[in-house]
């Protein structure tokens, strides 16, 4: 990949970010830091009815949630500005006044329309689907079959998208456009006013539409949402990121779980498959906590807090070391954001663990047993490593005729309230002597 390539993502502020959108965004992202090109933010706003400055706010928040940060845009400017369309309506007017010029359009009842000619070859290479090959005659037809000229300036005076992306790739200097699979039917058209004008054509890499499980178009149930709901969900951005680069590209690598530096660094568009990608939450899922665990403690903490506040746990009463230990001892466990601060949540509040369980299932007969056991374990408390109350608690079970799982389930049960948890040593030395005597004591096993 020795060329250097300028790419662009450009939405339409009609709407927040979504998947799909994100999903292209990230594949021009990629291709422009692995060969050290630009990455062009471009708004498609000709669309006057339904495109608004909130939207196009959301789209590019959504994007910097993303942290697909852009080189030239409308708020960073560039030497190919402007980069809204509804500033750039001078160049529209000026090459469909060209067409017209050159007898290569005609205008219609207000409108301008580009004249299509039979018997043109059109061919292009695809860097995904390969080479495609079209006669001019099929790439606009009428229902009965006759060719039908595109309109390229509407009545209203506002450019149609086939031409507009025209002539923006070119007056931009854009030389790879990657976008959806659904736009390879327009490739020939646009590739007719191309050439009519005399432009350079980009290359083009037209990326696998993506499914969800059933198979069908991507619902909002199955993942078709604004990128800011996952971040709802419990979704790192890095783990989105990760997850969307996957769908339709796979490293030859076989890697699945990287790092953005590593995406960049093993990136190629000749490894983008044909084939539709499917939206698998589970994979999702997978891979979020993946990257939760490669995250530096106190980094993730910064993405848990939120949710602890959110769920009312007194997180100011703990200084930061105490609470990213904490998620260092829960030990990977969640999937998700949310599930991470739910399932550490009686590192914070006792209230959560009494909640959850009322320790009635202690057989009375086993209690006068297991309050000599915590009570030496207590006493032989040292220096509270997890090492070390592993070590004291076996001798102290086997001392006293006791086995790990009849005096270990009971302890972790008064300490979390779960039945599933990190080890009930790492957890009594993560919460310490006085607060693991004081939940052993609630009830009444010490």
């Amino acid at each position: 990949m020795a060329e250097k390539y300028r790419v662009r993502f450009a939405p339409s502020p009609t709407g927040s970010l979504h998947i799909g959108g994100a999903h292209t965004a990230l594949f021009n992202w990629l291709l422009a830091r692995r060969t050290g090109g630009t990455f062009v933010l471009r708004i498609e706003d000709t669309d006057l009815e339904r495109s608004t400055k909130e939207y196009e706010r959301s789209v590019l928040d959504g994007m910097r949630w993303m942290g697909l940060d852009w080189d030239e845009g409308p708020d960073k400017g560039g030497a190919f500005g402007p980069y809204r369309q509804s500033e750039r309506m001078y160049l529209y007017k000026k090459y469909a006044r060209q067409l017209l010029d050159e007898g290569k359009a005609y205008e219609k009842e207000g409108a301008i329309f580009f004249r299509i000619e039979p018997g043109r070859h059109i061919h292009f290479h695809d860097e995904v689907y390969g080479d495609i090959d079209v006669e001019s005659e099929r790439a606009s037809v009428n229902q009965d079959g006759t060719i039908k000229d595109i309109v390229i300036m509407k009545r209203d005076g506002m450019p149609t998208y086939n031409y507009a992306v025209v002539i923006d790739d070119f007056t931009m200097g854009i030389n790879m456009v990657i976008r959806g699979e659904d736009h390879v039917i327009n490739t020939p058209k646009q590739l007719l006013v191309y050439d009519a004008l005399g432009f350079r054509r980009p290359h083009f890499a037209h990326l696998p539409m993506i499914l969800g499980r059933d198979k069908k178009k991507l619902s909002k149930r199955q993942g078709a949402t604004s990128v800011f709901e996952y971040s709802d969900m419990g979704y790192l951005p890095d783990g989105v990121f990760n997850f969307l680069a996957l769908l339709g590209w796979s490293p030859r690598t076989g890697q699945e779980i990287f790092t953005r530096e590593e995406a960049v660094e093993i990136f190629d568009i000749k490894n983008v498959t044909r084939k539709p990608a499917v939206f698998d939450v589970d994979k999702l899922n997978h891979i979020n906590q993946e990257q939760m665990k490669m995250m530096e403690p106190h980094k993730l903490l910064e993405a848990i807090r939120p949710f602890w506040k959110q769920m009312g746990l007194p997180v100011e009463k703990f200084d930061d070391e105490y609470l990213a230990s904490s998620l260092k001892t829960l030990g990977g466990r969640g999937q998700t954001t949310i599930e991470v601060a739910e399932y550490s949540d009686y590192f914070l509040d006792f209230s959560k663990v009494t909640e959850r369980y009322d320790g009635k299932e202690i057989k009375e007969e086993l209690r006068p047993k297991l309050k000599k056991i915590y009570g030496e374990l207590l006493d032989a408390w040292g220096d509270g490593t997890p090492e070390r109350l592993q070590d004291e608690a076996r001798k102290i079970f086997d001392a006293n005729g006791s086995s790990m799982k009849e005096s270990a389930t009971p302890m972790r049960w008064a300490l979390t309230g779960r039945k599933v948890s990190p080890g009930v040593f790492e957890v009594a030395a993560q919460l310490g002597k006085e607060e693991t005597k004081k939940r052993l004591e609630f009830y009444g096993l010490v």
